[in-house]
């Protein structure tokens, strides 16, 4: 049984800070509030560690991130990062986004659609589990978002040693970032993010690490 986190429990308290709706009744962590509780505690039963990353919920395995838990507007989500690798015989999980490679989740908007999937989340973290203690990895293939964007060319000349510390990163790394950039449709909300990622790439960090 996985031990409470404390950041995760403020988490679920205050929200999780990313936008000005925190700390609000508006804030969506509280829309989803009971569906997140419930779906923190199926997680809990599976072994993994539980930790706040991205000022989400984050649960690892041997200090491998395997999912994440989100609320979203319209639903709210257990996110595994190398979901593409799962066998999803029942076609029960969705792709965050249509660039997405890797990711894949299940959407809830009711604790009667939680409770019963139950047991298919149960065996989902097993096998992502699984897949984590055999090394299986997500073969990208590169896409058009693979290309730099105007703010991260931006910020490079604004702080060099930000360029010089993402061009250190792997292609893997770099190619993750540029896909969370670039999936932002405002020019300010990829601003807004390549900002927030600054202190992880230059201290030589992946997006997922």
């Amino acid at each position: 049984m996985t031990t409470n986190n404390r950041q995760v429990d403020q988490y679920l308290i205050d929200g999780c800070g990313r936008c000005k709706l925190y700390k609000t009744p508006q804030c969506k962590v509280h829309a989803w509030s009971t569906e997140l509780k419930v779906l923190r505690a199926i997680i809990q039963e599976c072994g993994l560690t539980e930790e706040l990353k991205w000022s989400v919920p984050c649960y690892t395995f041997e200090n491998k991130n395997i999912l994440i838990l989100a609320a979203f507007k319209e639903y709210c989500s257990v996110s595994f990062f190398k979901g593409a690798l799962l066998k999803d015989a029942k076609k029960l999980l969705s792709t965050p986004g249509e660039n997405s490679q890797a990711a894949r989740q299940f959407r809830f908007t009711s604790v009667k659609e939680i409770e019963k999937l139950s047991t298919n989340i149960k065996a989902y973290i097993k096998e992502a589990i699984e897949l984590e203690k055999q090394g299986k990895k997500i073969e990208f293939k590169q896409t058009a978002n693979d290309l730099m964007i105007e703010e991260l060319e931006n910020a490079f000349k604004k702080n060099a040693h930000l360029k010089k510390a993402f061009y250190a990163l792997t292609p893997g790394r770099q190619r993750g970032y540029l896909l969370f950039f670039s999936q932002a449709k405002q020019s300010a909300t990829r601003a807004s993010r390549i900002e927030k990622c600054t202190l992880a790439i230059l201290k030589g960090k992946g997006l997922n690490d």
